[in-house]
């Protein structure tokens, strides 16, 4: 599946910024990210992990799913997907990721006056 594989940090845009948003500015930005995927036709596993924590939520594209944000508080949101991009509705930022040139890009967006665009590639390792 195009999804499917493990995936390292290799640049991020705006990671700092989108912290503060999020109310997450004592988080430690300066470590190596490692994203896991697993895609089964529409249902995903999608964890990472930093050193001392990981954060992980399964899903399946064209429902409503129970999901958990970075900071552990649960939430339930439609998870969609078109033109190979999944698009999830985070409470405090707009979610979405795709497969670029064999390349994991996740794109994050606050909402509200402290509008923050956050971009992160991973290559497949």
């Amino acid at each position: 599946m195009a999804f499917t594989g493990k995936y390292e940090l290799e640049s991020q845009d705006n990671y700092e910024e989108f912290l503060d948003a999020i109310g997450l500015l004592g988080a430690k930005t300066e470590h190596k990210v490692v994203t896991e995927v697993v895609q089964n036709g529409n249902d995903f596993t999608w964890k990472q992990s930093i050193p001392n924590w990981t954060w992980c939520n399964t899903f399946t594209v064209g429902q409503e799913c129970e999901l958990e944000t970075m900071t552990g508080s649960k939430f339930k949101a439609p998870v969609t997907m078109e033109g190979g991009k999944i698009s999830v509705p985070f409470p405090q930022y707009h979610f979405t990721a795709e497969i670029v040139e064999d390349k994991l890009v996740m794109i994050c967006v606050t909402q509200g006056e402290k509008g923050v665009t956050f971009k992160r590639v991973s290559k497949r390792i």
